[in-house]
């Protein structure tokens, strides 16, 4: 007997593998007697059509998610499900997958195990992430893997002072600042060579972009920290949230960053390994020398 009865199902848009998948998981789902919700931003698939559901009835409804296409596909269904306290599951049809765990070969039989209650709870990080434009509040969001402040399509370096629980740290000269969970640490923080955090480590990593002196290194705070990033002088900016949500920031703005209360919950399946996945994905060396 399947633990769910209704799940909901996101994929990447227009890629014909992936509505190949889609069709393979709502039939098998469907068959089990499970109700199925597909999310109706992905455009017409016709054998989907009678599952379509707006945003609303999925997070109201859905007991779980199942994302088929990359990590980027997954921070956009985590992005629309918002608030809702939707567990996410992933199938991997995208090139990294550092999230979607799930090989699409594999997808059936680890559905099998997910439906029976094998699959491990994984909680994550995200932060909540505001604009305020003399003490008012001008945007809002969620972000799962990065903040990042910076110099927008302009190309010179900004001035961003930074603040942490209040307490000025200092005033960068860069082309931006990443503010980074433990799930973003291997997104583009790395590429900024920042750190790797495990995902049960407590923490925030800030690292600077291309800074204009050689001291400014990435440091890891508590993520019980508020980080707070002002635009200064007369210095325009661009807020990035995950790489899928801007907003045009004005010079004086400040860009408040703290833990969210709704962290994300992704679901792996029974012999997941972290460090396994990082030896894949960053193809460091396979086998152990004994």
């Amino acid at each position: 007997m399947s633990r769910y009865r209704t799940i909901a199902l996101f994929g990447k848009q227009g890629s014909a593998p992936v509505a190949e998948a889609l069709i393979a998981l709502y039939d098998d789902l469907a068959r089990r007697g499970i109700t199925v919700l597909v999310d109706d931003a992905l455009g017409p698939i016709p054998a989907l059509a009678p599952a379509c559901a707006d945003i609303a009835a999925i997070r109201s409804q859905a007991e779980v998610a199942i994302v088929v296409g990359g990590d980027g596909t997954l921070l956009s269904a985590a992005r629309k499900l918002g608030e809702a306290s939707v567990p996410l599951v992933g199938i991997n049809q995208g090139r990294l997958g550092f999230m979607t765990d799930i090989a699409r070969a594999q997808m059936l039989p680890a559905i099998e195990r997910l439906l029976a209650g094998e699959f491990t709870p994984d909680r994550r990080l995200r932060l909540t992430v505001r604009v305020l434009r003399e003490g008012r509040e001008v945007f809002r969001t969620l972000a799962l893997n990065e903040v990042v402040v910076n110099k927008g399509d302009l190309g010179r370096m900004i001035e961003l002072k930074l603040r942490v629980d209040g307490e000025f740290l200092y005033v960068l000269r860069a082309d931006g600042m990443i503010v980074a969970t433990p799930s973003g640490s291997t997104a583009y923080a790395l590429s900024a060579n920042g750190p790797i955090l495990q995902p049960a480590v407590p923490g925030i990593a800030l690292v600077p972009l291309c800074a204009h002196g050689l001291t400014y290194r990435p440091i890891t705070i508590a993520d019980s920290c508020a980080v707070e990033l002002e635009l200064v002088h007369s210095y325009d900016g661009r807020v990035h949230c995950d790489g899928q949500n801007f907003f045009d920031a004005q010079a004086g703005d400040r860009v408040s960053i703290e833990r969210s209360p709704y962290p994300l919950t992704l679901l792996h399946p029974p012999g997941y390994s972290y460090f396994a996945m990082l030896r894949e994905k960053l193809h460091w060396s396979a086998t152990p020398h004994r």
